[in-house]
């Protein structure tokens, strides 16, 4: 990671210095081969009189989920067969999603078709996919100019697998931004499906506590899920749906992390990025303030973590279209900075909105950038048409890669549940997890791991046998002591034989320092779901640190090992004090040398 990113954090933003070019804006700045472009020509030439050739997307991949097809006019059944099996190919790449454009090419030469070729091939695509038990929605058709008399257009479609055996796909959104830049009430109107009344009415049911309510100001973690089916339509709670009912609904699940935006809540933040694993984050910013508070701070965290982000620019209903503008030219200067070296998309329509879903996924380079009203609706659908393309970032290989390893859950949320027992919530990084399971968990403030069973599981609140790797969860651990668990621990496979330590050394940039950072100074650190104060044991090669400079440095945890990985990101802070990096070294303890612990308290379950 650049040390520049540490101007996000403690400088002053500098301005863009020129070089980085206009922002995108609407079709014609679609960067090249994005295919938002539409070609301008006549009869083969442009308007300046010189030869125009013809418009490309890049050629088509072997593997990802989007797939070019010139025609599909009366296929023979054996061409059927095969154009079926290609679309459960390219269904697995992309998780129950794939992209079909007709009227391209292989090497992505836009030819086009006429009418009647279009409404045929689209009457063979929606045969492939009823074959497979799919939906399509046609997202954009446009026209383009290839030597023809005949009007010839290329249509993208949106090809969504009907989930079965609850394997839909879920992508997690962290949501950040200043207090009171109408985060809460941005997701209560996505989720709940009613515009608010300009007064919060929307964020109501997203506070978790009375003092939440109280001051409008979110201080805790809390998860929104928005569902779209396989026609890409939206599922909330709008027609009184339950949780459970909206998964069974949808082929797509967007569930919302929704994070505390007040400076003195920053470490719930920062643990909501490192340990609940978001696929995305979405920063709001408020058309009548700007840039300000936490926004810079918030920015610098997803670049650090490396989480791809997107804006969105709320409260236009409160001010006028110059002012909505300044704030947008403000993210657009901030964002061309060297620190954050973005290419800002500004979504004015829905062939934005599908041109930046798929570029975000394919660039990360690219920040779609939205202006919205949670009270008026004013491109509110523009944000929904975004999220029911974006892809996921992983394709199944991996998936099927990281469930082949053994089982790995982190412990984020601990809860006690009236006729249930103890409950733990949080992510399964590796392996399948399912009902009935033995597991250990830990470590212990000794170090030890202990002994338990999973007596069921929840997805989304709702009832599901099997975890699979990358999915959230809670896990029901029955009668097992609560008084036992901690956040930070995990449960494995027995068969893992868990390394733990309380040394650990990690190659370090410091972003940001009032002074020069020593040996004895005290941070918080962050690695995934580990947070603990940690004090700096040696600094290799250095006596001290100064902004923007790095190290390898040696680190002892104050209180108990933790479990961690070599190679895993790191974020610390102490006040202002802030840095990056990850895990190069352990000191491990293996439970070789601890054991399992074996004598088991009240409460506990044994194999």
């Amino acid at each position: 990671m650049d040390s520049r990113v540490s101007e996000l954090f403690g400088g002053c933003c500098r301005p863009a210095g020129g070089g980085a070019g206009g922002a995108l804006r609407g079709r014609g700045g679609a960067a090249p081969g994005g295919g938002g472009s539409k070609a301008k020509k006549k009869n083969g030439r442009s308007r300046g009189g010189k030869a125009n050739n013809p418009p490309y997307l890049p050629p088509e991949a072997e593997d990802g989920n989007i797939e070019y097809k010139l025609k599909l006019v009366n296929p023979s059944q054996y061409r059927f067969e095969h154009l079926v099996t290609q679309m459960k190919w390219r269904l697995q790449e992309g998780r129950g999603e794939a992209v079909y454009q007709i009227g391209v090419e292989d090497n992505g030469l836009l030819v086009g078709l006429s009418e009647e070729e279009m409404r045929a091939s689209l009457k063979t695509l929606r045969r492939m996919a009823e074959k497979v038990g799919a939906d399509i929605t046609v997202l954009r058709e446009r026209e383009v100019d290839y030597d023809s008399d005949v009007p010839r257009k290329i249509t993208e479609v949106l090809v969504r697998k009907v989930p079965d055996n609850q394997q839909f796909l879920d992508l997690r959104v962290a949501v950040l931004g200043n207090v009171d830049s109408g985060k809460s009430t941005l997701l209560g109107v996505l989720t709940q499906g009613e515009l608010d009344n300009g007064r919060g009415r929307a964020r109501l049911n997203l506070f978790r506590h009375l003092h939440e309510i109280q001051s409008g100001r979110t201080s805790s973690i809390s998860f929104e899920i928005l569902g779209f089916n396989s026609k890409g339509e939206v599922v909330n709670y709008s027609d009184s749906r339950t949780a459970e009912e909206i998964c069974e609904s949808s082929s797509k699940m967007i569930t919302f992390i929704d994070l505390a935006g007040h400076h003195k809540y920053l470490k719930t933040t920062i643990f909501g990025l490192t340990s609940y694993c978001p696929d995305f984050a979405m920063l709001v910013v408020s058309a009548n303030t700007g840039i300000a508070g936490t926004t810079r701070e918030h920015l610098g965290l997803a670049m650090a973590l490396k989480v791809p982000f997107f804006i969105v620019v709320s409260k236009v209903d409160l001010c006028s279209k110059a002012t909505v503008e300044r704030t947008v030219k403000q993210l657009e200067r901030i964002l061309k900075q060297p620190g954050c070296n973005k290419l800002p998309l500004l979504v004015n329509s829905d062939d934005d909105a599908v041109t930046a879903a798929q570029q975000f996924a394919q660039s990360p380079n690219i920040t779609p950038i939205f202006t919205l009203s949670s009270v008026s609706g004013e491109n509110l659908d523009l944000l929904k048409v975004f999220l029911n393309i974006l892809p996921p970032l992983t394709n199944s290989k991996e998936q099927e890669e990281l469930m082949q390893q053994l089982t790995e859950f982190q412990v984020d949320e601990i809860y006690t549940v009236p006729e249930v027992g103890t409950v733990v919530g949080g992510t399964l990084s590796s392996g399948i997890c399912r009902e009935g399971e033995n597991l250990v968990v830990g470590p212990t403030d000794d170090g030890k791991f202990l002994r338990l069973k999973v007596c069921s599981i929840q997805r989304n609140r709702s009832a599901c046998r099997v975890l699979r790797a990358g999915q959230a969860a809670t896990l029901a651990l029955g009668p097992f002591d609560r008084s036992l668990l901690r956040k930070g621990m995990v449960m494995v496979s027995p068969e893992m034989n868990p390394t733990i330590c309380s040394v650990f050394e990690a190659e370090i940039v410091l972003l940001f320092h009032a002074t020069t950072f020593r040996k004895g100074f005290q941070v918080t650190v962050h690695v995934g779901n580990v947070r603990q104060t940690a004090i700096v044991e040696k600094i290799h090669g250095k006596d001290k640190l100064r902004t923007g400079e790095k190290a390898v440095v040696c680190f002892r945890f104050i209180k108990h090992p933790e479990y961690l990985k070599i190679g895993a990101k790191l974020l610390f802070r102490e006040g202002v004090t802030k840095g990056i990096g990850h895990v190069t070294d352990l000191q491990a303890i293996t439970t070789k040398e601890n054991g399992l612990e074996e004598s088991l308290g009240p409460g506990q379950l044994s194999f």
